[in-house]
């Protein structure tokens, strides 16, 4: 199994395919991912790039960190583990006394 790097910093147009070309220069790319917002598909300016082995990937950190991607500078480091997050969101609930007399209305 390779060793995933985060990609960071991108320029907003940059393709999944032109990441792993750009990585390629270090060392075999096994996949590369820019990733994107889910309800309007616009990238959100970082990605991940697998490359083959620890080797390549600390060659392709050495390399493309702070390495100017049209008019940017990108922040490559290694991936940190995902972490195992429960599904639902945040929100807290409950009544926060502020529905009271008085104030703005919702």
């Amino acid at each position: 199994m390779g060793t995933k790097l985060y990609v960071g910093n991108l320029p907003f147009g940059v393709t999944s395919q032109e990441l792993g070309e750009l990585f390629s220069q270090a060392g075999e790319v096994v996949s590369s991912n820019i990733i994107t917002d889910r309800f309007s598909g616009q990238s959100r300016g970082f990605g991940f790039v697998e490359m083959v082995s620890d080797e390549v990937a600390q060659k392709a950190i050495n390399q493309f960190n702070d390495f100017q991607m049209k008019g940017r500078g990108l922040k490559v480091n290694e991936a940190k583990p995902r972490d195992n997050r429960a599904g639902g969101g945040g929100g807290g609930g409950g009544d926060r006394g502020d529905r009271g007399g008085g104030g703005r209305r919702w």
